[in-house]
C-alpha cells in the first residue's frame, strides 16, 4: 500500500494521491463542480420562486 492510500476509498487505489499535481487537479475539479452545482441550484430556485409568484398573481 502506498503512502496516502486508504482501504475504504471508492477511488482507484493505484493513484498517488499525495503528489501535488493530483491534489491540484482534483482540487480544481471539485471547485469547478461546486460552482456549476451552485449556479444550477440558483437557477432552479429562481425559476421555482418566479413560477410560484406568477401563480399567486393570477
Amino acid at each position: 500500500m502506498l503512502h496516502g492510500e486508504t482501504v475504504h476509498s471508492p477511488l482507484p487505489q493505484d493513484l498517488p494521491w499525495f503528489q501535488a499535481d493530483h491534489a491540484v487537479f482534483f482540487g480544481v475539479l471539485y471547485i469547478v463542480l461546486f460552482v456549476i452545482c451552485c449556479g444550477l441550484g440558483y437557477c432552479i430556485m429562481k425559476s421555482w420562486c418566479e413560477s410560484r409568484r406568477d401563480h399567486h398573481a393570477q
